[in-house]
């Protein structure tokens, strides 16, 4: 007691501050590591939510050796969805035609297996042809710029040969048909070249995409029938743009932002704050264009369910996807793709139920 009595009152009390001082300065070190760990949680979270799933997850073709890799990603083979939107309305009009002629089981069978090929290898050959396009504007954003020709895994030159490659199979694909399916087929290779060029021009690329991807369901019919019933095929093609412009203006949404910067242009930014009430009327007019062409077909019942189904899986897209989230815009373009399954699978089921005998 006494020999705190004995020192002075300032230096007891400097004493005091300094010691306070030093336990602040301890509490505040104790604090930086949760505070670095809090910002790595929000960093991680924001990478998340401008990050598409499909660039971050690993793909199969990780596993194949390291020559081939970068030509596999060229083609998004790793990505199905693409394909099956190409694919999807060349089964519409396959089935549809085979069930309006009555053909045996084998005929669907085998132009749908053909087309399948076909759809892998043109829907490849597209996505080369657009990343020649593009190499140097997918240099410019961080979702594309680890695709091969941006990163330089492959050469221009090297592209052009594979384009060679893809282009040649496709053409083999082709030679299976009909001549009037040929020559309908070989006319929709303008539209494939142009597409990639269309977003320096015009807000309106998913348009061009739309008359690119649906040609199928021209060229399904005129394989099965020789020649094409336009009556049905063209509302069922028109149907198919529809669609094409909901799926591809939710999928160009998630790089509105960098379109923005590097001067690209697309329906996400032409309908803005106005995407979900525009791609719901446009939901609405491919259901309703694909509907009439069954109608026009002779459709029956089973056919008008799978429409039913196709619209309801639209709706519920259009109803969840948040326009500003990345893994929503990928989730409900992915989703989109389920509504060209359904619309197949109803006319599959009618097909079948014809050429088994069983009537509604």
């Amino acid at each position: 007691m006494h020999s705190l009595l004995a020192v002075p009152r300032r230096t007891y009390i400097l004493s005091g501050l300094n010691a306070h001082r030093r336990l602040s300065c301890l509490h505040i070190r104790s604090l930086i590591p949760l505070v670095r760990l809090a910002s790595t949680k929000v960093t991680v979270r924001q990478n998340a939510t401008l990050s598409s799933p499909s660039t971050t997850a690993k793909s199969w073709v990780e596993h194949v050796p390291a020559k081939i890799r970068p030509y596999l990603y060229l083609t998004r083979i790793d990505k199905p969805i693409g394909t099956l939107l190409l694919f999807y309305p060349c089964t519409w009009s396959i089935t549809m035609a085979s069930y309006a002629l009555q053909t045996p089981w084998t005929t669907p069978l085998t132009y749908i297996s053909l087309f399948g090929i076909g759809a892998l290898v043109m829907r490849g050959a597209g996505c080369t042809i657009n990343d020649m396009w593009d190499r140097k504007l997918d240099k410019a954003v961080e979702r594309t710029k680890e695709r091969p020709l941006a990163r330089g895994d492959i050469s221009t030159t090297q592209a052009v040969g594979f384009l060679g490659l893809q282009l040649g199979a496709g053409l083999a694909v082709l030679t299976q048909l009909n001549c009037y399916s040929i020559l309908l087929g070989a006319s929709s290779l303008s539209l494939v070249t142009i597409y990639p060029f269309m977003k320096r021009v015009t807000y309106w690329p998913q348009a061009v995409l739309g008359l690119t991807f649906n040609w199928g369901a021209l060229l399904g019919w005129s394989a099965v029938a020789g020649s094409v019933n336009w009556s049905v095929a063209l509302p069922l093609y028109a149907g198919g743009v529809c669609w094409t412009l909901v799926y591809d203006s939710i999928y160009a949404h998630q790089d509105k932002t960098d379109d923005v910067q590097v001067g690209i242009r697309s329906t996400a930014l032409l309908f803005g704050e106005h995407t979900r009430p525009i791609l719901s009327a446009l939901s609405v007019s491919s259901m309703s264009l694909i509907t009439y062409a069954g109608y026009l077909n002779a459709q029956g019942p089973l056919f008008y369910a799978g429409t039913g189904l196709a619209a309801l899986q639209l709706a519920r897209v259009l109803a969840r996807t948040d326009f500003d989230n990345r893994p929503s815009c990928w989730a409900g373009f992915v989703g989109c793709g389920w509504s060209g399954f359904w619309i197949w699978m109803g006319a599959l089921a009618d097909y079948g139920f014809m050429i088994s005998g069983v009537s509604f």
